[in-house]
């Protein structure tokens, strides 16, 4: 007599994996992909496609309406009004440039108070190489000493927001240790480990491992990779039990020679692919929970 089937073992349960789309960024033009959002209305409609289709963060650059960036405190505040007048998502706005005095780039945070915003917590070599037509754009030096980030720090502490620590390379996380000793960096930590951009940590499974395993106790994060080595990282991440970020910002391809339509295309296949692994994406309310955010979105500022 053939016994009967042994059950499964028992696992534990992956976290619900938390989406964020970053809908814009502040160097992506119109003629690399036409859907890259520009004005306020531009971008909130972005914002709703992406949280209908998964998301429950989205991480915002500001930008003219003709597309250059833009750090003017009404263009932020008008940005906010759009997002919160179509969803209640959770606002993660930038502060990372090149060449704009640190007061201009926190201004915004500190009079809209939006509940997340970008922490870039390292210098390094940024450029774009194209070794098809053998030349280096964007070619700069991406400067980020400690007083910088200090000063971002105590601002968001000041105002309530919750910094998104975003890491280029494993030296930028190993740049927490004095800031937690300093009790300017508070937990939880919530790191966004940034992989395949020239100048920082090759975007490679591997890699992600490392980093992943050099991160401070009481810390959530999520991946981001730059053009369609994303995809990779994304399977590898959700392995791992992280969050993701996609996004035009940081790709605009669903597959080779497949390009969105908009952001909430790559929500879409980032939430498809959480699905298939076994993962369920979370919502909104429920990613406020998870990473210790307010539970009611935060509302713009009069």
């Amino acid at each position: 007599m053939t016994p009967p089937p042994l059950p499964p073992p028992e696992r534990g349960r992956a976290p619900k994996c938390v989406i964020t789309a970053a809908l814009t960024g502040s160097l992506t033009t119109r003629q690399q992909c036409p859907a890259i959002p520009f004005t306020p209305t531009e971008i909130a409609e972005e914002a709703r496609r992406a949280a209908g289709a998964g998301a429950a963060i989205v991480h915002i650059h500001a930008r003219t309406d003709e597309g250059a960036p833009t750090w003017e405190l009404e263009t932020f505040r008008a940005i906010f009004r759009e997002v919160r007048a179509r969803t209640d998502v959770i606002v993660n706005f930038s502060t990372g440039s090149v060449g704009i005095p640190p007061e201009e780039r926190i201004a915004h945070i500190r009079e809209l108070k939006p509940e997340m915003a970008a922490l870039n917590m390292g210098s390094m070599n940024y450029a774009i190489y194209s070794s098809k037509s053998k030349q280096f754009y964007h070619d700069h030096v991406f400067a980020n000493p400690f007083r910088d980030i200090r000063f971002f720090l105590e601002a968001m502490n000041e105002a309530g927001v919750r910094p998104e620590m975003e890491c280029f390379d494993s030296g930028h996380i190993g740049n927490t240790r004095p800031l937690i000793d300093l009790g300017v960096l508070r937990p939880p930590y919530q790191f966004s480990l940034i992989m395949g951009v020239l100048g920082g940590i090759p975007g490679t499974t591997r890699d992600l491992v490392h980093q992943v395993g050099s991160l401070p106790a009481d810390s959530t994060w999520q991946v981001i990779g730059i053009g369609l080595e994303q995809w990779r990282l994304v399977a590898a991440a959700l392995s791992l039990g992280g969050n993701l970020r996609v996004g035009l910002e940081d790709n605009f391809y669903l597959e080779e020679d497949r390009m969105a339509e908009s952001n909430a295309d790559l929500v879409e296949k980032a939430a498809r692919l959480c699905r298939d692994v076994g993962r369920e994406v979370a919502t909104i309310a429920e990613a406020r929970a998870q990473l210790a955010l307010p539970a009611e979105p935060r509302q713009v500022a009069a």
